[in-house]
């Protein structure tokens, strides 16, 4: 059995700091937790003053995340930091000031996925297409634009609190050969985010500008759903290089997909193509096929607005299983025919140079 993210936190939150009394999970001492197979690593911040004290910690830590059911390596890093290591304000001081869209440094294309309706698989699309490029041997960032309704932390395995060596740039998250950002790393799971639309563009714009994402191939960003501040704040300020539509086939979601293909066509941001997500339903007992949300719509859609149809993604228990458990489909069955519905996306967009 595979280890995962959650079962190393609550492994962890057993080990103390001395001095506060806490653990070392409460106290945002450990972060940039990845967990990969059997392969644990993580990182203690500390004050440089208590390093030598702090190290029989850092053994502690060590010990109790070996001793765990499936952890096969464990690598703990202590590092020290004179400048606070807490991230930057994502609050504005101010209006953002309107400004061209620009390249984020580093990364060749930014793709973003995008539905009008909640609820159609958005973020699983989203997962699954960057753990799938990343396993292509792209260089991939994921970007969970969704401030409101962050889900990539628990679909990507991914915990712990971004640091910022000074306080200005973000460091982001890694896991299954990934590179995250989330506002749901940012605050407490659970924690709701209350703020205004200026709130919110400046919060997305600091995100894109300011984590250090590397070189990256291609960033996916996973958008909430909607045409709203968001959306408009990414085609103004980044230089997208096109959008993904995903929409369940039913018409009730077809018609706010067309709404987000709208918004997008008159911020001039190209279709890429579309996905039906849910498409069918095929019984695990008896193997009788169903089409739930009914079956057809996005293509004809497609065809509609001449745009590829990328792919017909099925409803499937196995999907929503390995989402909440931090290992998306294409990481934790990889030769299922619901892997491989990613893969073609993948491919097509490879092969088309968008990543």
């Amino acid at each position: 059995m595979s280890v995962t993210a959650e079962t190393v936190t609550n492994a962890l939150k057993s080990v103390i700091d001395p001095v506060t009394g806490k653990d070392i999970v409460t106290t945002n001492m450990m972060r940039a937790l990845t967990v990969k197979g059997g392969d644990v690593h993580f990182v203690l911040e500390v004050d440089p003053a208590r390093a030598k004290q702090l190290e029989p910690v850092r053994l502690e830590a060590e010990a109790r995340v070996k001793a765990l059911a499936g952890v096969t390596s464990v690598s703990v890093v202590m590092t020290a930091h004179s400048a606070p290591t807490a991230p930057p304000d994502l609050k504005p001081a101010g209006r953002p000031k309107p400004s061209a869209p620009a390249k984020i440094p580093g990364v060749d294309r930014i793709i973003a996925i995008a539905s009008g309706k909640g609820g159609v698989g958005k973020s699983t699309v989203s997962a699954n297409l960057a753990c799938t490029l990343a396993a292509e041997g792209r260089r991939v960032g994921l970007l969970d634009a969704d401030v409101f309704g962050p889900s990539q932390p628990r679909m990507m395995g991914v915990s712990g609190r971004p640091g910022s060596a000074d306080g200005k740039r973000i460091l982001p998250m890694h896991n299954h050969g990934v590179t995250m950002m989330s506002m749901g790393l940012m605050v407490g799971e659970g924690q709701a985010v209350v703020w205004r639309g200026p709130m919110l563009m400046s919060a997305l714009q600091q995100m894109l500008m300011q984590v250090e994402w590397g070189a990256l191939d291609v960033l996916i960003v996973d958008l909430p759903p909607g045409t709203g501040d968001v959306q408009l704040t990414l085609a103004q300020k980044a230089q997208l290089d096109g959008a993904i539509i995903v929409s369940t086939p039913q018409d009730v979601a077809l018609l706010d997909a067309r709404k987000g293909i709208e918004m997008f066509d008159k911020v001039k941001i190209p279709i890429i193509g579309m996905i039906e997500n849910m498409s069918t339903h095929i019984c695990s007992n008896c193997g009788h096929e169903e089409h739930l949300f009914g079956h057809g719509g996005v293509a004809k859609e497609a065809a509609k607005l001449d745009v590829p149809l990328l792919a017909e993604i099925p409803l499937h228990l196995d999907i929503r299983v390995a989402s909440d458990s931090g290992e998306p489909i294409v990481v934790a069955k990889p030769d299922s025919a619901s892997a491989g519905a990613f893969r073609q996306i993948a491919k097509t967009l490879i092969d088309g140079g968008l990543a």
